[in-house]
């Protein structure tokens, strides 16, 4: 009885020093701007200061991801990983603003949150492809009208018609 109440503690020790690990891998603090729309500065994206917490946190932890390369099927098994592919990307930057618990690909980003643009996050998604607008900027991972050549999770500071994508945004974002 003894030994089954240690390793009942020693387990419940283990995840909580699991769970407190995966929650301070996405950042609380970033770069903000004035105003409603996200800024492109060397790369990374200034939230705006009127955005949601949970929108300066999806923008703060798509930063982390600028010098990942590009994985296919990288960010599925769990949002820390080596590389990311579109979903992974995408599933990053929505786990850390507290809106999925675990990553997701391109097909169940198109029946993920609700119809149509959101205010702050619309998820475009079709079968095989996967990107985001997230306070104005686009968060990709393919070089769709930039001038680069490789494909990896960045922001762009260029639109993306959203041909063929099903626009999507988490409920009150």
């Amino acid at each position: 009885m003894f030994l089954l109440s240690r390793i009942t503690l020693l387990a419940a020790a283990l995840a909580v020093l699991i769970s407190s690990a995966n929650a301070t891998s996405f950042p609380s603090s970033g770069p903000t701007v004035p105003g409603r729309t996200a800024r492109l500065r060397n790369g990374e994206a200034a939230a705006p200061e009127s955005a949601p917490f949970a929108v300066k946190r999806a923008i703060w932890a798509a930063n982390q991801l600028h010098t990942k390369p590009y994985r296919f099927g990288g960010g599925h098994r769990s949002f820390l990983d080596s590389g990311y592919d579109c979903s992974g990307t995408v599933s990053y930057a929505l786990g850390a603003a507290g809106i999925l618990k675990s990553p997701i690909c391109s097909s169940e980003f198109r029946n993920f949150g609700e119809r149509g643009r959101g205010k702050w996050i619309t998820v475009y998604a079709r079968h095989g492809h996967t990107f985001a607008v997230i306070a104005g900027l686009r968060l990709d991972t393919t070089p769709y009208i930039t001038g680069r050549e490789k494909w990896r999770p960045a922001w762009q500071p260029t639109t993306r018609a959203p041909i063929g994508f099903e626009a999507r945004h988490p409920a009150g974002l």
